[in-house]
């Protein structure tokens, strides 16, 4: 069942997609959809080109014939279409639950518009529930974790920080570029705004998963189909 419901999302989001247009296409199940969506519509004599939030949709816009900018040229985007992890009421987002979270941020705020695509199980009331990762350099993680949770507290916040691992090696996860990752199991996170600004003054933070006031659209697939809901 969130299988169809992410992909009624995603085909949903190709109705805002015209010829001509630069994308920012996101990174996890959901935005897969979309990418092979538009591949289909590339195939039948759509021209458009993308930027790719990871490594991974790379390699999937490459097998369904998506022609891709490179990052160094890329502007200003159109539309920029990706899942989130959570979303509130506002249209507030934790991302990052895929680790590419820093491109993902890179490329939405280049966008003029920021589609969101999920199922209704994204849907909160307060953010936190789902850990929020936070990208640092591998320089002195454990000091960068102990400021993290205390920024944590600071904000009225559990402050239960690890570290992501890649799998039963038990080495530590590694973004695109070359960073760890740590979740923040924060519980609810009663004031977005302020913790994203304590993260973002903490020495070896690169970015964080909250991403606050960018997203205009956030379109819902159910079963039967998909609802829009515009900022």
């Amino acid at each position: 069942m969130s299988d169809i419901a992410k992909r009624n999302a995603a085909l949903k989001a190709l109705e805002f997609v015209e010829t001509g247009m630069k994308l920012g296409l996101g990174t996890g199940s959901t935005a897969a959809y979309f990418v092979k969506g538009l591949g289909e519509r590339v195939r039948g004599g759509m021209a458009v080109w993308g930027v790719a939030t990871s490594e991974a949709t790379r390699a999937l816009c490459d097998a369904s014939g998506v022609p891709l900018i490179g990052h160094d040229a890329m502007d200003t985007l159109d539309l920029a279409v990706d899942g989130a992890d959570e979303i509130d009421p506002a249209f507030n987002l934790i991302k990052g639950g895929g680790g590419a979270l820093l491109r993902e941020k890179i490329v939405a705020a280049a966008a003029r518009r920021f589609i969101v695509i999920a199922d209704g199980s994204k849907l909160v009331d307060r953010l936190g529930a789902f850990p929020l990762p936070i990208e640092v350099t591998p320089f002195a993680v454990p000091l960068t974790a102990r400021k993290i949770a205390a920024a944590l507290r600071d904000c009225g916040c559990a402050d239960h920080v690890s570290l992501r691992l890649a799998g039963p090696s038990g080495k530590p996860f590694l973004t695109d570029g070359a960073n760890h990752i740590l979740d923040a199991a924060c519980g609810r996170i009663h004031d977005p705004a302020a913790l994203a600004d304590a993260l973002a003054r903490i020495p070896g933070v690169v970015d964080h998963g909250l991403f606050l006031g960018m997203a205009t659209c956030v379109i819902v697939g159910t079963a039967e189909g998909a609802h829009i809901n515009q900022a």
